[in-house]
Order: structure tokens, then C-alpha cells, then sequence
């Protein structure tokens, strides 16, 4: 019995040594390996580590890099030109670009406003004298200014004045209807001594809607309607977010755009001149339907007397359909070569102790932060990785420098220090690197040697 025990207590020892043997090899090789970041590169490939500061975090980001574009597709609206043989029809509106930034600024080019001439519709008053026999014979005048009852330019230009007859004043300019109308007068041996005025001005209008207070009609006058003033009458424009918000303009087949931030921000705007037929539509998105609808609505203002304007419409609306499917048959096909990787991307990577390592395709049309790249894919589990060494390994792309590689090391054990990271711009083929805590490197080291040394206890007990 004596012996059969000190032969176990010997084996025991034996496999303990052992044990030790393994957990502190002396020379005989490594139980464990794991990845760090080494200016020993090995391989011919030299190795520059630089901290992360303000300062390096500048110099890091003047490397070049043009984030790529997506295609044009994603930034084109769908619209319709103009139909065939339609005139003054209006097109669709042209939506801008769609991409965050202020809005393009495309005013209508100035003109000055022609001296205002009648038309039909317009309501004239004839103001006479009340004394001398030239007044009774004038009774029609006379009714006229004593009831403050005016005459309206009928469909053929003309005027009628009671007993005496007909006189055609539609295209003149007040002072032209003035001289006609002396004229008029004296051929028909009447004293000409009167006043002319326009009470109701129904020949010129512009069109107001959209996102105003109550959209109108607002005529055009001997002063000069301006924008601003096409506005106030309508109340006023309503609009939530001023970013977004435009104010279009539709003339003579062209369509004009003023984003209402630089209508508030630049008085002179306010004071374009609008003519007459001119249609003032308040955006506030960018919604081809809805502006398609506005003008819709203002064809008969534009005076299409077609009979085939129905059919332009439909035609319109068709085309805009057309358009739009070939903008959604575009952009399904372009995601469809990203799936299938036929289209050229910037990758960078993640690796270490990371949430998982994996490719990472940088953002169209912006840049990327390492913030963006480490909390974007669900951050590193700070139990396991080394907030103390974070690598962003970017290889240079100077062909003089064949195999060097920049290491910017940000150390976030301060969580101030992540502040870098928000500033720190990704590039093309970056890897982003972040070491295991040591704690984690011995865990496991012994979970990858315990059940060798289990292995050789049980073995030495039961020999």
C-alpha cells in the first residue's frame, strides 16, 4: 500500500509539472496567439504609430478621398415637357435637387412693366361736369356718375355710351382711352369735358396658391403687381419648415424657382414685377403631384380653348407616369448590381475585439467618422477589447512608400478622447483595429490549455 501511494504522488507531481510546463513555457512555444499592432511589422513593411490628437486628427484627414456619387437617378424627379401643338400648356414643375443644401435660385429675368392698357372685362368710369346744357345732353354720363355705374370693355374692345354710341378703347393705355374717347365726343357734338377712371380691373390677373393663407386671383392694376405684394393678398405665405419651402413661377412656358429663405433674406425679390397670365405656386416640398395639380387647375386661366386639351392633360399625366417608372426601373436596377457586386464600392474593415469583424462599404456622397464605423456597427464589447489601443492601419498610397502603413492609435480610456473619433475621417481600405484586454488574453490562454491539463491529471491518477 506503501508503495502503490508514492507511486501515485509521483505521477501526480509529474502531471502537475507538466501543467506548469504549459502555462509557462520556457521556450516551448506559444499556447496562445492573438493580433496586436507591432511597429516589428515583419515582412518588409514599415510600421508608423502615431497618436490621435487634435492635431494628428487634421493632419490624418488631408488625405484625399472623394466620397463616390450615387447615380442620377436618385437625385431626378420624374416631369413632362410640353405636349404637341398645346401653347402656353404648362409642363410639370422642375423639381430641384433633392439632396440636403439650400435650394437653387432660379428667378425669372427682369423685364420692365408696360404701361397698363385695357382689356376686356375692365370696368371705366366717364365723370362729368353737372352744369351747361352740354351735361343734358350728355344723360347717359350723367346717370352713370350720379349711380357711380360704370362700363365694362365687352368682348369686341368697345363701350357703349347711352344716346350717343359706341366707342372702342380695349388695348389703350388710360391716357390713349382718354384721347379716343375726346375724340369720340367731339365727332358727335358733345362737349368732351370729363374724367376717366378704371373702377374694376378684370382683364390682367395672376394666380396665387399653394402653401398661402387663401389662395386668389390677384389683377394687375395701373401699379405694378409685385411678388411681395401678389402674397399679401392672398394673406400671406404658411409654411412650416422655410428649408424647404419655394416659391415657383410659371411664364410664357418656363418655370422659375425662388427658395423662400432667400425671398426673406433679399428685399429686391419682393419687388419682382409679375405679368399678366403669370402663376405663383407656394411649395413647401417637393412634390411633383401636387404642383402638377396646381396647374392642372390653372389651364383654363391660361386660356387653352382647345378642344383637345383634355387629351393633352391625359397625355401629360401619362408621360409623367412613364417617367417615373423608368426612374424606379433605374434605381432597381442599379440596387440590384449592388447585391450582385457589380458596382464599384469603398470598403473599409473591421477587426480584433470588435461587435463582429466585417466589411464595412463607406456612405455615398459623405464621410465617415471612426465614431461613425465603431458605434455604427454596434460598438466594440469593452469586457474583451482594450479601449486603451484602437488602430485605424492605413497603408500609404504613395507608390514611393510600397509596404508603410500609418497606425493612428487612439487611446479611449478617457471616453473624452472619443471626441476624436467623431473627427477622424475613414478612408478607403482603412482597417480599423482594436486590441483584447490582457485579462482577456490569459482567459483565454487557460481555457485553451485546461482541458490538456485535465486531460494529463486524469491520466497520471490512473497510472
Amino acid at each position: 500500500m506503501r508503495h502503490g501511494r508514492a507511486r501515485l504522488r509521483a505521477r501526480t507531481a509529474m502531471g502537475l509539472a507538466l501543467a506548469a510546463a504549459l502555462v509557462f513555457p520556457g521556450g516551448c512555444g506559444v499556447v496562445y496567439n492573438s493580433p496586436s499592432v507591432s511597429r516589428a511589422a515583419g515582412a518588409g513593411m514599415d510600421v508608423r504609430e502615431i497618436a490621435l490628437t487634435p492635431e494628428t486628427v487634421l493632419l490624418a484627414n488631408r488625405s484625399p478621398y472623394s466620397p463616390r456619387n450615387l447615380p442620377r437617378e436618385f437625385h431626378a424627379a420624374a416631369s413632362a415637357g410640353q405636349a404637341r401643338g398645346m401653347g402656353t400648356l404648362p409642363a410639370a414643375p422642375d423639381t430641384p435637387d433633392e439632396r440636403p443644401g439650400r435650394l437653387e435660385l432660379r428667378p425669372p429675368p427682369d423685364f420692365t412693366p408696360p404701361p397698363y392698357r385695357l382689356g376686356v372685362g375692365d370696368v371705366v368710369l366717364l365723370a362729368t361736369k353737372q352744369n351747361g346744357n352740354s351735361v343734358e345732353r350728355l344723360s347717359g354720363l350723367l346717370a352713370a356718375q350720379t349711380r357711380r355705374q360704370g362700363y365694362t370693355v365687352s368682348d369686341d374692345n368697345a363701350i357703349s355710351i347711352p344716346d350717343i354710341g359706341r366707342v372702342e378703347i380695349g388695348g389703350l393705355t388710360l391716357q390713349e382711352a382718354q384721347d379716343r374717347i375726346f375724340k369720340f365726343l367731339l365727332e358727335n357734338q358733345v362737349d368732351p369735358a370729363f374724367s376717366l377712371e378704371v373702377t374694376d380691373f378684370n382683364s390682367k390677373k395672376v394666380t396665387v396658391g399653394g402653401a398661402v393663407r387663401q389662395a386668389a386671383r390677384v389683377p394687375v392694376t395701373l401699379v405694378p403687381l409685385t411678388l411681395g405684394d401678389a402674397l399679401i393678398a392672398t394673406g400671406g405665405v404658411q409654411v412650416r419648415d422655410e428649408q424647404f419651402a419655394s416659391i415657383r413661377i410659371y411664364r410664357d412656358g418656363t418655370l422659375y424657382q425662388i427658395p423662400y429663405q432667400d425671398y426673406l433674406e433679399r428685399p429686391g425679390l419682393r419687388e419682382l414685377p409679375l405679368k399678366n397670365g403669370d402663376a405663383v405656386y407656394v411649395d413647401t416640398t417637393y412634390d411633383v403631384d401636387r404642383a402638377f395639380e396646381f396647374y392642372r387647375q390653372e389651364v383654363d386661366v391660361i386660356r387653352l380653348r382647345s378642344q383637345a386639351r383634355q387629351d393633352t392633360l391625359a397625355m401629360l399625366g401619362a408621360e409623367m407616369g412613364l417617367r417615373r417608372g423608368m426612374l424606379d426601373e433605374r434605381r432597381a436596377n442599379f440596387r440590384a448590381r449592388q447585391e450582385l457586386g457589380a458596382e464599384a464600392r469603398d470598403y473599409i474593415y473591421l477587426a480584433g475585439e470588435v461587435g463582429k469583424q466585417n466589411r464595412i462599404a463607406l456612405p455615398y456622397e459623405q464621410e465617415a467618422s471612426l465614431a461613425d464605423v465603431l458605434y455604427g456597427n454596434g460598438g466594440f464589447p469593452t469586457m474583451t477589447g482594450d479601449p486603451s489601443n484602437i488602430y485605424v492601419l492605413r497603408p500609404s498610397i504613395n507608390p514611393g512608400a510600397f509596404g508603410a502603413v500609418t497606425a493612428w492609435h487612439l487611446d479611449a480610456r478617457n471616453a473624452v478622447n472619443m471626441t476624436l473619433a467623431t473627427k477622424f475621417e475613414m478612408r478607403p481600405g482603412d482597417i480599423v483595429f482594436v486590441e483584447e484586454q490582457p485579462i482577456t488574453k490569459w482567459n483565454r490562454t487557460i481555457s485553451s490549455i485546461l482541458p490538456s491539463l485535465l486531460n494529463r491529471g486524469l491520466s497520471a491518477v490512473t497510472d
